[in-house]
């Protein structure tokens, strides 16, 4: 058996909350909307793509920002981002560098931190 790829991430928002996070994946980030399966998926939250990337947000009744865990998402122009992002007031923090990749964090609008890396050569 071989893990072969992570089909998609979920984080936590807080209820009614959606438009919101429609504003921060759509507006800003350029993510796509994707249409939640009927039954099962549970009241509220949205899912997003843009290419290979999932994000799904679910409402949580007990919702706490993600401070430390964490998803970390490949884009292929840092520098871009980081404009768009401190642009529209969202506060980006440096990671440091690791071998082969440049890095920052940024929260959603909810609070959970993301990791956005740059992979070396990628541009």
């Amino acid at each position: 058996m071989q893990m072969r790829q992570l089909d998609h991430v979920q984080l936590a928002m807080p209820s009614g909350r959606e438009d919101e996070a429609r504003a921060y994946f759509l507006d800003l980030l350029g993510m796509t909307e994707v249409p939640k399966p009927s039954g099962g998926a549970g009241p509220g939250g949205c899912w997003f793509q843009a290419g290979e990337v999932h994000l799904h947000l679910g409402v949580d009744p007990d919702f706490r920002p993600a401070r430390k865990a964490h998803p970390a998402i490949v884009v292929d122009d840092l520098a871009s981002l980081i404009t768009i992002l401190t642009a529209a007031g969202v506060e980006v923090e440096p990671g440091g560098d690791l071998p082969g990749r440049t890095r920052v964090f940024a929260d959603d609008p909810f609070g959970n931190r993301i990791e956005w890396i740059e992979l070396e050569g990628t541009r």
